[in-house]
C-alpha cells in the first residue's frame, strides 16, 4: 500500500513539475496569423509525431471570432494546451498499462495507476510551448498549436525523487519504444 502511495504521489509531482517545465526544443511552424494558406498542421490536427526535432506531442486548438482578439488568442492556446494534455494522458494510460502488465501488479495498484492518471489529464501542461497561430480570414477562427518534447516529459520523469524505482527503470527502457508504437496508430487513422 505504501509503494501504491508513493507511486501515486510522484506522478501528482511529475504532473506539477511538467507545469513548470519548459520545452527547450522547438519545431519550426511556418504559420503566422497574416499567411494566405492553410498550415499543414491546421489540416492535420492534434497528433504526436516523431520528425527531425525528436518525438513530439501537438495538440491543436480553435476559438471563433469574440470580438476581443487577446481573449480569442488565449482561448485556442488554452485549446491547443488542453489537446497535448489528452493526448498525454491517452500515452501515459499506454505506459502505466504496460508497467502494470510487465509488473504483474494488483487489483489495487491497476487502480491507483488508473486515478494518477486521471489527475494528470486535468491539469493544464503550461509546459506546452505555443509554437504557430493562423486566423482564418473568412471565418476570423484563430487555430494554435502547442508542442511538448517528449525528451523534456523523460527528463522530468527521471528526476522526481520519490517514483518508484520499478516504474522509471520502466519508463527509461520503454519511454520511446511505447511512443514510436503510439505514433505510429495515431499516423495510420
Amino acid at each position: 500500500m505504501k509503494t501504491i502511495i508513493l507511486f501515486v504521489r510522484a506522478f501528482l509531482l511529475l504532473a506539477f513539475v511538467m507545469l513548470i517545465a519548459a520545452c527547450s526544443g522547438q519545431t519550426t511552424v511556418k504559420s503566422d496569423l497574416g499567411l494566405s494558406g492553410v498550415p499543414d498542421w491546421v489540416n492535420e490536427g492534434t497528433n504526436i509525431l516523431k520528425d527531425k526535432n525528436g518525438r513530439l506531442f501537438h495538440g491543436v486548438g480553435s476559438a471563433p471570432a469574440m470580438g476581443d482578439m487577446s481573449l480569442q488568442q488565449s482561448t485556442a492556446d488554452e485549446r491547443a494546451r488542453a489537446e497535448v494534455a489528452r493526448v498525454l494522458s491517452s500515452y501515459m494510460d499506454v505506459v502505466s498499462n504496460d508497467y502494470v502488465a510487465s509488473a504483474g501488479s494488483t487489483g489495487d495498484a491497476e487502480q491507483a495507476v488508473s486515478r494518477q492518471i486521471k489527475n494528470l489529464s486535468k491539469i493544464n501542461l503550461t509546459g506546452a510551448k505555443i509554437i504557430g497561430r493562423w486566423r482564418d480570414k473568412k471565418s476570423n477562427t484563430i487555430y494554435s498549436i502547442a508542442e511538448l518534447d517528449m525528451q523534456n516529459v523523460k527528463n522530468t520523469l527521471q528526476n522526481v525523487q520519490d517514483m518508484n524505482e520499478g516504474l522509471r527503470n520502466y519508463i527509461t527502457a520503454h519511454a520511446d519504444n511505447i511512443f514510436d508504437k503510439v505514433s505510429s496508430k495515431e499516423g495510420k487513422k
